[in-house]
């Protein structure tokens, strides 16, 4: 029994260890710059919504193949830019596979 304790402290402390460096040093940004680059992110958003909105209501019968296939590029990149400067939190697979290791050796 005392050798789990220990297992299980030693891996919250190596955890605690690597962790708080790399938060520490992610720093915070100044606010003013902040507040204009999402200013303009959601500017920058907002036409891409209106764009593929106008896309999507278009009558797509009367365009040529080539037409079709240039929209469907442009509405491709559209997609692309709005995923890259959606700011979201990704777990890979072995994350997700480490904290449910951690949580059952806790628990």
């Amino acid at each position: 029994m005392k050798v789990i304790k220990l297992l299980q402290l030693s891996v919250l402390v190596l955890l605690l260890g690597f962790g708080t460096p790399a938060i520490s040093a992610s720093g915070v940004p100044d606010s003013k710059p902040a507040k204009n680059v999402s200013t303009t992110e959601n500017a920058r958003a907002q036409q891409l919504m209106h764009r593929l909105e106008e896309i999507k209501n278009m009558d797509k019968s009367g365009l040529s193949n080539a037409e079709k296939k240039d929209l469907r590029k442009e509405v491709r990149d559209m997609k692309k830019e709005m995923k890259e400067t959606s700011r979201g939190v990704y777990l890979s697979i072995g994350a997700i596979i480490i904290i449910i290791l951690l949580l059952i050796l806790i628990l």
